[in-house]
């Protein structure tokens, strides 16, 4: 690597060149990926998908509607309204109450505006019905499209809010770390490529490949905490070697052994990331995707873009301190590893008595499906919809679509026999309210009769809508009606079964019932596989990097305890609602994303710390005096640095989308356990207990170990 980085140091004006023109382009495209997001990516490829393209091309259901809210409205005001939006010329149809008494409350009433027509930006279509409805007091707009529209616009909203309250935080805990402006200023320069070349580059992406609007809180939260804590890091190293050296040797020691440090801490994110597209759900894709990019971006700029400006700086690193060295912090640090490791067996159990108490709520863990409770109350488009559900639609609590395919007709008497036993079949559990066919409208109770009545032109006239509703070719569709919630166990399980179950006739299952189930299922199937990828290459990463069978299990191990006891800390405080926040479940996407995240961030730090321990036992051969030297020189600033973590992902409390503030929250918890209880407490006192043993590994002789250079 000393070549590389030699040739680095001497290519720095090239470096400087390449990177001006690249973020001159990749900053054109990032103002651009706001507005191809959408959707909050829960969607997976499945039967809900295939019954949803169904019900639009075969059964005439709307590919988007809109949902106007009126309030105390007359029926004059309402036509006005209706009459308006009609004029855009962007609807397919208009259910107006006007004309369906189902959708007139005692003092509420709704319309849904239906849109057909793909060529139309959805984006425009609601600005251009939200300037009829906001013209009037009591009317309000909502539906699905307008739900996903406003979590744009929180997500962009709270991105701002929260570089407002991290940055300016993280700079104060820069300036403790580094102590002069110059040097402080760095990493968030750094740290500002890097979000604008990930967002160029994703921009690009999102011209071919569907990304959700959490990507925009998602990346950056990943790449500005990543990029500041590497550039962090990377100096703190060139300013010691500057004491020792000139600048160019200086940076050829920082690239070799903080710049190998940097790389090995992000492959463990990477891997972290990409893991998570083995789940095949658009949002742990899109996380994937957009966190793969802002660390890669981040690696380069740290390793490319920060070496050539500090080259550049020189000695004016060390200009406009503002805050006087102190030269005694790294014998504080001393003597608190040395305590630590008096007592280890103590350390080490009262530590786990601490974890194991943030663990017990685990057990409780309700996860689910965010849905409209993501944006807040304040939302006009969160209570208008809640508003509609509440008054017209709570008569079931779910429905699911089910679409029957036969060969032949369904109105002969075989297809009609088909036809009532499926209902009779659907019917059958107990979480089933009603079955809606031809037969439930019409009050026949046998294909026979049915068949019979038909054969009658007057009531086959009659039934004609009916039939038109239920019946397309080959194809049947039937609504079930159930008494449990579309995120129930009950339900989960009944969509399970259905899937399992041998049918008659070809049967698909669509509505949110089975949305839920394949999200849920898909997870399930794949988490695993994504937790087993993410264990065993962080193994082999460390094992790699340390010489070690022991240093890897052992932070793996302290990495899973530290992590599930961050999930038990979540559920106490979103679950049960304390201190100030809503009362909620878990996402079901937290545990996935945090997990995957935070295993690999918190490996950062354990590869800076025991890449020095290493340095100092490959050195002197003594692993108690190497993990006491180690912990002195690098705690000050990994406790920097996981401060600055915290900080810009703890800010991200403050934000409006549940899930996001979820996630933030989360892994600002899962780093603060981290970098105090294990890397302060655990990792010294079991690098004490187990010795010489830290840096076992087979068919290598203990000799070859302690005096290695």
């Amino acid at each position: 690597m000393g070549k590389i980085a030699s040739k680095m140091v001497r290519s720095y004006k090239w470096l400087l060149a390449c990177w001006i023109i690249f973020i001159g382009v990749m900053g054109y495209f990032a103002f651009q990926l706001p507005s191809l997001l959408e959707g909050d990516g829960f969607r997976t490829d499945g039967q809900y998908e295939q019954v949803e393209e169904e019900l639009q091309q075969s059964f005439g259901f709307p590919k988007s509607t809109l949902l106007v809210l009126f309030e105390n409205q007359s029926d004059e005001a309402m036509a006005s309204i209706i009459k308006d939006i009609n004029s855009l010329q962007i609807a397919s149809s208009i259910q107006s109450p006007l004309d369906d008494d189902s959708m007139y409350g005692e003092d509420v009433a709704y319309a849904a505006v239906h849109v057909n027509d793909e060529s139309l930006e959805m984006n425009d279509v609601i600005s251009s019905v939200k300037a009829i409805t906001d013209e009037r007091d009591g009317v309000q707009l909502t539906g699905a499209p307008v739900i996903s529209e406003d979590i744009n616009k929180a997500s962009q909203d709270d991105l701002k809010q929260a570089e407002l309250i991290g940055l300016p935080i993280a700079l104060l805990i820069l300036l403790f770390a580094l102590r002069t402006i110059v040097a402080s200023i760095l990493p968030l320069v750094v740290g500002a490529v890097t979000i604008i070349a990930g967002f160029g580059l994703l921009s690009i992406i999102g011209d071919a490949y569907s990304l959700s609007i959490f990507i925009l809180n998602i990346a950056p939260m990943i790449g500005l905490a990543l990029s500041i804590d590497f550039s962090l890091l990377f100096i703190n190293r060139y300013k010691e070697e500057m004491q020792q050296s000139n600048k160019r040797e200086a940076l050829i020691t920082t690239i070799q052994t903080a710049g190998r440090s940097i790389l090995f801490s992000a492959l463990c994110v990477f891997i972290g990331l990409v893991a998570m597209s083995v789940i095949q759900v658009d949002i742990f894709m899109n996380i994937a995707i957009g966190g793969a990019v802002v660390v890669v971006m981040a690696v380069l700029t740290s390793l490319t873009l920060l070496p050539a400006l500090l080259y550049v700086i020189g000695d004016n690193i060390h200009k406009w301190s503002i805050i006087p060295i102190r030269n005694d912090t790294q014998t504080k640090w001393r003597t608190f590893a040395r305590k630590v490791m008096e007592r280890p067996i103590i350390v080490t159990v009262l530590a786990l008595i601490v974890l194991g108490i943030g663990i017990i709520p685990v057990s409780n863990m309700n996860v689910s499906i965010p849905t409209i409770d993501s944006l807040p109350e304040s939302y006009e488009s969160r209570a208008a919809y809640e508003t509609i559900h509440e008054t017209f639609m709570s008569e079931y609590e779910s429905t699911t679509y089910v679409i029957a395919e036969r060969d032949g007709d369904w109105l002969t008497n075989e297809g009609l026999e088909d036809m009532k036993q499926l209902e009779d079949r659907l019917k059958e559990p107990s979480v089933v309210d009603s079955v809606e066919t031809l037969f439930s409208v019409s009050d026949f109770t046998s294909s026979e009769q049915l068949a019979a009545a038909l054969e009658q032109p007057e009531v086959k006239q009659q039934l004609e809508p009916a039939i038109d509703q239920f019946i397309t070719g080959d194809q049947l569709f039937i609504p079930v009606h159930l008494t449990v919630a579309d995120n129930s166990s009950e339900a989960h399980q009944l969509m399970t079964d259905w899937s399992h179950t041998k049918w008659d006739v070809d049967v698909m299952f669509g509505g949110l019932p089975k949305f839920n189930q394949e999200i849920y299922q898909e997870i399930l199937d794949n988490v695993l596989l994504t937790l087993l990828i993410i264990i065993v290459s962080t193994f082999f990463i460390l094992m790699i990097a340390f010489r070690s069978i022991v240093i890897p299990l052992k932070a793996i191990a302290m990495n899973v305890i530290g992590l599930t006891s961050t999930f038990g800390i979540l559920v106490w405080l979103f679950q049960g609602g304390h201190f100030g926040l809503e009362q909620t479940n878990i996402a079901l996407i937290l545990p996935v994303i945090v997990f995957s995240l935070v295993f690999g961030l918190s490996m950062d730090y354990e590869v800076f710390l025991i890449s020095r321990i290493h340095e100092f036992y490959r050195q002197t051969g003594d692993n108690t005096e190497a993990t006491a030297q180690g912990l002195a020189n690098t705690s000050k600033i990994i406790t920097s640095a996981a401060l600055i973590m915290i900080v810009i992902t703890g800010a991200f409390a403050f934000t409006n989308i549940v899930p996001v503030k979820q996630i933030g929250i989360g892994i600002a918890i899962a780093i603060f356990i981290d970098v105090t209880i294990i890397r302060l407490l655990l990792v010294p006192s079991l690098m004490k207990l187990l010795g010489d043993w830290n840096w076992w590994l087979p068919f290598r002789s203990k000799s070859k170990v302690k005096h290695s250079s």
